[in-house]
């Protein structure tokens, strides 16, 4: 028993001993707060707090700038990750963290780059000092080498139709503006001038912003599909104009400039606004979104830049140390069909004044076509646009009295004339004669007797119109995820006021949107809600149920727009029988009154609304395009 305690003794007395030796050994300046001290100056880009055995802090923070320049502004973190004391000289493991992530913000530049380097610190009259060089902020780079950062575009997500059918995907572009490194200084200004010229955009802009550009950049003027350059910006021309080129390059697009343009949008640089607006997200050169879907669904269809660090030396060469993949953006899912929406647009293209054509199919509510002609100067007026809707409007009404207790066959007084509180009403101008006197409300509907109507304002309550309305689409607003305006029908101030809006003047206001969707919900037999958003999510609002005796009698009677009435160049379109409405609304624009044209029509599974925003009639003007696209929609 005492031999163990013995040992015990003695090995007490050996661990006392080194404990002691270690005492000795780390005596003196430690290098864990030197080491600490220069992580943090690696991290904050100040060196004040290290001493150098072979530079001074303020020459140690310029070399380092020069090393790091090209990071940009992404500010890394530095740890200390361990020290090794060989006495008089210790060995320091240096944890680098760029976080590249966040030049998402700036660059898009996506990842974390970690890696570890050496310091190396010697004592000097009892103090620790690093010694400086390059490797510290990367342990391979070599002589003159500096850090480089730069991002990297993902693929933009594309446009889909109907189908899957690309309508908007990349597609080859020549880009034209000034190199200023292939000009001189003075004579920037000159070409800038002699370009803009040559490509027909206003040179005065254009050559205040070459003068104020880096000698070194390349500053766009403009940019043509590449089957739409101008014959006269020919490479002999442009060479004649120092330091103008031509960027050959693929960018988003639709099939054509026009196709679905105010819908689709547009892809460029970043404008100073955006940036301004959004600096964590934009700079300079980069592409965005500017409008329309592009712009709205620009994060989804954006993607996430990728981001690459290099080591470049003076003459340019470069060796990759880190890389990051972009992520693709996602592509934005429509309904729109791409045929369709060409031949709608064909259809536009010869029409003067502003014109849409929207279809939708009421079984779904998928806007198939949303069209609008050159007239409307890249205007959405197809779903966005607010006019009054005239005689079509009577759909909405005739569902209004048919709550009220009338029926197809009840009778009403069509007159020439019909005054409310002092504002005489009349028909349009060509009415039939033999259509005057009382008659069928299937017949009002058929002829478009506005004093018909009229008559029975007065026995309607307020909301009768702004319950029929929501019946069939319209008045309730939705966001749908693209602008979309459901119009306006509200309670009557006065009856003057309730007279006009029963022939959808006064203060009725739609979309060529909505009124394809009343004339959906009637084809359909219940609320039609529109969709262009494959992937948006929106609930039916709470409104009054259309039920199936309601729809079957606005049937019939828009029915008999077709076989009896304004809508009979439709009677031979072939296909199931089709249901119709056209209308007139009066407007007035420089002293001058004007009607706008309009004419809806539903056959199958297809509705379709025509507005042009001057015409004679909604027979005469709207309705030969609508009959054309159907016969061109089988």
């Amino acid at each position: 028993m005492r031999a163990p305690r013995t040992i015990a003794i003695v090995t007490g007395l050996i661990l006392t001993l080194t404990g002691c030796n270690a005492t000795a050994s780390i005596s003196g300046p430690d290098p864990d707060d030197a080491a600490a001290a220069l992580a943090t100056a690696l991290g904050s880009g100040d060196f004040q707090a290290v001493t150098f055995t072979d530079a001074t802090a303020d020459e140690a923070k310029r070399s380092y700038a020069k090393v790091t320049e090209g990071m940009g502004e992404v500010e890394p973190a530095v740890e200390v990750a361990g020290v090794e004391d060989a006495g008089g000289t210790a060995t320091v493991q240096l944890a680098w963290s760029w976080p590249l992530g966040g030049q998402a913000a700036t660059q898009g530049g996506g990842g974390t780059w970690a890696y570890r380097a050496e310091a190396s610190l010697r004592l000097v009259d009892d103090k620790w000092q690093a010694v400086w060089e390059p490797t510290l902020v990367e342990s391979t780079l070599k002589g003159n080498e500096v850090l480089d950062s730069s991002a990297v575009a993902p693929d933009r997500g594309r446009i889909l139709g109907a189908g899957g059918q690309a309508l908007v995907a990349d597609r080859p572009v020549e880009r034209f503006g000034i190199d200023r490194t292939q000009v001189k200084p003075a004579r920037a200004g000159e070409s800038a001038r002699q370009l803009a010229e040559l490509v027909g955009v206003d040179a005065a802009p254009y050559v205040k912003q070459v003068e104020a550009a880096g000698e070194e950049a390349f500053i766009e003027v403009i940019v043509f599909r590449r089957d739409e350059v101008p014959p006269s910006v020919d490479p002999r021309n442009l060479a004649a104009i120092p330091g103008a080129i031509a960027v050959s390059d693929d960018l988003p697009l639709a099939l054509t400039r026009e196709f679905a343009a105010p819908i689709l949008g547009t892809v460029g640089e970043v404008t100073a606004e955006m940036i301004e607006d959004d600096p964590e997200k934009y700079q300079i050169g980069d592409e965005a979104g500017l409008s329309g879907l592009q712009a709205r669904y620009d994060d989804q269809l954006r993607g996430t830049p990728g981001v690459v660090v290099q080591a470049v030396d003076p003459d340019g060469s470069e060796r990759e140390l880190f890389a990051e993949e972009p992520t693709p953006g996602k592509s934005l899912r429509l309904t729109l069909d791409l045929r369709l929406q060409q031949a709608a647009e064909r259809l536009l293209a010869d029409v003067g004044p502003a014109g849409a054509l929207v279809a939708m199919r009421p079984s779904t509510g998928d806007i198939l076509v949303a069209a609008n002609g050159p007239g409307a100067d890249g205007y959405n007026m197809a779903t966005f646009g607010q006019f009054a809707p005239g005689s079509t409007f009577k759909s909405v009404s005739s569902l209004a009295l048919l709550r009220d207790g009338l029926t197809p066959s009840s009778t009403v007084p069509c007159t020439d004339r019909i005054v409310v509180d002092g504002k005489a009403f009349e028909n349009y101008d060509d009415y039939p004669a033999g259509g005057l006197g009382r008659i069928p409300l299937r017949t009002a509907v058929a002829n478009s007797c506005n004093t018909a109507f009229i008559s029975q304002a007065g026995k309607l309550s307020d909301d009768a119109l702004v319950d029929a309305a929501s019946s069939l689409g319209m008045g309730v607003d939705h966001d749908l995820g693209f602008p979309a305006y459901f119009g306006s029908v509200e309670p009557p101030a006065s009856e003057t006021e309730a007279a006009a809006d029963m022939i959808g003047q006064g203060k009725i206001l739609a979309s060529p949107m909505v009124m394809a969707t009343v004339i959906a919900s009637i084809q359909s037999g219940s609320t039609v809600l529109p969709r262009m958003v494959k992937d948006w999510e929106v609930e039916q609002a709470d409104v009054p149920k259309l039920a199936g005796s309601e729809a079957t009698q606005l049937r019939t009677m828009l029915r008999g727009v077709v076989t009896s009435g304004s809508g009979s160049l439709l009677a031979d379109v072939p296909g199931a029988p089709a249901i119709a409405k056209t209308g007139t609304a009066e407007f007035e624009r420089g002293g001058r009154l004007l009607t706008h044209a309009w004419m809806i029509a539903g056959q199958g599974d297809l509705a379709v609304a025509v507005f042009v925003e001057e015409g004679s009639s909604g027979s005469g003007t709207a309705g030969p395009i609508l009959e054309s696209f159907l016969r061109t929609a089988r």
